[in-house]
């Protein structure tokens, strides 16, 4: 349930974010010997909307189009070469790529033959590609269209103030046009100020929409974008109004139907609490992102925005004053319900987290 657009600056739709942490030994003196117990880990939680600004790692093609050459032929090098959309592409000529216009740039500078190293999905390619010299503008084209760059709103999960690292969104960016996941090469994680909240109606999710403000102070650096969340390092202390102290990590066994709450940022920037009822749990012994499904019973949220929305993902999942889960879906046909993960598939997800 995230919208992505190329620039940071404009009004920018539905995100979200989360991330996690573990336990640690402390002594408990006896009379006898010292004996080390396991803490309960314990978390900030989030709630806020933020606003994320990523650069990829390579340049991902999101297209493939025909070239019409100054022979007056029409072909599409891309194609024909093997390329798909949703590849990576690595480098050229042994050379790294890291913004959608240096293709070009170096493309024009060898006019012959080139080399991309390629990644698709977990295999490196090296594939073999001759460009062709449009007849439009005398350019040489791959007959791929690029991206380097993606932005969005979302809501964070948590902050870890023991170790300054923060979790949200509770899914991973993808890029729209391809559904793949996105590899971060530098990002951050931005205050976003919520300028308007589209309601949400059977088969129209609805999606708050806000934008970024004070991007010269960043609250923190992304590291890593996975299929269970968005994960960093915060610069400065993120501090939560309705909760001063960390509360506990709640495991899957202690999670319960019946009566919960989510945190999440609406009107007037203020996050609140809202209730909601966990419907269905589902036990999982690997990572899913629909580890529950959540009802929305809070009549002011129901009011707002009709229930679930895009860029409430992240939001995080309070039940027993543990920390439990964030949602992640929202139901197309059903906005008033959505799905949520478990936060401990957050935390084994981040690379803070022992296994």
């Amino acid at each position: 349930m995230s919208g992505f657009i190329k620039k940071s600056a404009l009004i920018l739709c539905g995100l979200v974010l989360s991330i996690a942490a573990i336990g640690y030994l402390i002594p408990q003196e006896d009379k006898e010997a010292a004996v080390p117990v396991v803490a309960e880990r314990v978390l900030i939680p989030g709630g806020q909307s933020v606003g994320v600004k990523m650069d990829v790692r390579g340049v991902l093609i999101v297209g493939l189009e025909e070239i019409e050459g100054k022979d007056g032929n029409i072909v599409n090098p891309g194609l024909l070469s093997g390329l798909q959309i949703g590849d990576m592409i690595m480098k050229i000529n042994d050379k790294d790529v890291y913004r959608a216009d240096e293709v070009q740039s170096m493309v024009n500078e060898i006019k012959d033959t080139v080399t991309l190293k390629v990644k698709r999905n977990d295999e490196i390619l090296n594939v073999d590609i001759n460009p062709v010299q449009a007849g439009e503008d005398g350019l040489y084209k791959l007959g791929i269209w690029v991206k380097d760059k993606t932005a969005g709103i979302g809501t964070l999960t948590y902050y870890d103030p023991v170790n300054s690292t923060f979790g949200a969104l509770g899914h991973g960016i993808v890029d729209p046009q391809t559904s793949c996941i996105l590899s971060v090469e530098t990002g951050l994680l931005l205050e976003s100020q919520v300028q308007e909240v589209q309601e949400g109606k059977s088969g129209e999710p609805g999606e708050i929409r806000g934008i970024f403000y004070h991007t010269n102070e960043p609250l923190g650096s992304l590291e890593k974008n996975s299929g269970f969340g968005v994960f960093g390092t915060a610069y400065h202390p993120i501090e939560n109004t309705l909760y001063s102290k960390p509360i506990a990590v709640g495991s899957q066994e202690q999670v319960q139907l019946g009566k919960a709450y989510i945190l999440s940022t609406l009107s007037n920037n203020e996050i609140k609490r809202f209730e909601v009822e966990i419907e269905k749990i589902e036990k999982q012994k690997k990572p899913s992102d629909k580890s529950m499904v959540i009802k929305v019973t809070d009549e002011e949220l129901l009011e707002e925005c009709g229930g679930i929305v895009q860029g409430m993902s992240g939001s995080p999942i309070i039940q027993n004053n543990r920390l439990i889960g964030a949602v992640t879906h929202v139901f197309v046909n059903d906005p008033q319900r959505g799905y949520g993960i478990f936060v401990e598939w957050m935390l084994q997800e981040s690379n803070f987290v022992e296994n």
